[in-house]
């Protein structure tokens, strides 16, 4: 890795990646201050100067157990980056893993919101140089809304590493819970295939959603039977149709379901995900935490794979006005 001579600020909410990250740099977190104020209103000012100087700001904007909403750290991150640019940052980066209102990217009924274009318009607004995110939810959808500079991560090298220490000799099926994700699936089946040298196969299961009630078939499409599945996905929220996923493939005669997802948004409803007998690991990232899963069987079954390394290797590059390309990425 590369030298690196930025600034790299981590936020309350993502102190524990951004340390990481810091780690795998070589360099401390740079200092900032926090002041809440009554109302709920707010004050975050860098505590170094930042004058003349390249900025990296790590945030998670998901909502947490602790009451700060998406809304508030999305509004947090946003002040921040505009009070480093009236400190005379010369460019500020807003690392984050996972951007809220993603998965509203288009509408799907009659004076519906276009949440995802509406967020991209902030940080350009405030001044943002750059945003760097991984596996959103739409990536045409990001690359369109966003005028800024962007890169879109992916962890499916994190993901492929960990099926193939755990489960690359069984035979394998990946499983995409959705039309809309078979092309997630299908860039994971590939990557799978080619480092576990051996055929790996993709399967799917439709849904429809409406006035967020969902229902789809009895029945995923593809060659179950005698496998080991695997579901991928964006994201885990309220976890129904993973569950229901699950249940099909057992029914079809998997032998094995392990459930993967980037990011870990996790409702409480997601809790009965980590009991059933149908699944037999949930593999996500830590690009939210999820400080609430301590119970003994969530730690039976959870397995966490760190951003850090990868986010670390992504902002190293770009400072050093390197390329990111082969990080599996996609830049607008």
């Amino acid at each position: 890795m590369t030298s690196f001579d930025g600034l790299l600020f981590a936020l309350d909410s993502a102190h524990h990646l951004g340390a990481t990250v810091a780690d795998h740099l070589g360099v401390a977190l740079a200092a900032h201050e926090v002041r809440e104020f009554e109302g709920g209103e707010h004050k975050m000012r860098p505590l170094v100067n930042v004058r003349g100087r390249d900025v990296y700001v790590v945030a998670s904007l998901a909502g947490d157990e602790k009451g700060q909403s998406a809304n508030d750290k999305l509004c947090r991150l946003l002040f921040f980056i505009g009070a480093l640019n009236e400190a005379s940052a010369r460019s500020v980066t807003a690392v984050v893993p996972y951007l809220c209102y993603s998965r509203k990217d288009q509408q799907t009924k009659a004076h519906d919101p276009v949440s995802t274009r509406y967020v991209a318009q902030l940080f350009e607004a405030i001044g943002s140089d750059r945003l760097i995110t991984v596996d959103v939810h739409n990536l045409a959808a990001f690359q369109n809304a966003a005028r800024c500079r962007t890169d879109h991560l992916e962890a499916t090298q994190l993901f492929v590493d960990h099926v193939q220490k755990t489960v690359g000799q069984a035979d394998l099926v990946v499983v995409s819970p959705d039309i809309g994700g078979v092309k997630r699936a299908e860039r994971f089946r590939r990557r799978l295939q080619a480092q576990l040298g051996q055929d790996v196969d993709l399967a799917f299961a439709a849904k429809l959603r409406s006035r967020d009630l969902i229902s789809g078939p009895d029945q995923v499409l593809g060659d179950i039977e005698g496998r080991v599945a695997i579901v991928i996905d964006d994201m885990i929220s309220s976890g129904g149709t993973m569950r229901r996923v699950a249940d099909m493939l057992v029914r079809q005669g998997a032998t094995d379901v392990h459930l993967v997802a980037t990011h870990g948004v996790l409702s409480p409803e997601a809790a009965i995900l980590f009991s059933l007998p149908s699944i037999s690991s949930i593999i996500m990232t830590d690009s939210i935490p999820l400080v609430a899963l301590r119970s003994e069987v969530v730690r039976d079954r959870l397995v966490v794979l760190g951003l850090g390394p990868l986010l670390a290797e992504a902002v190293a590059r770009i400072q050093a006005g390197g390329s990111v390309a082969d990080l599996l990425h996609t830049e607008t």
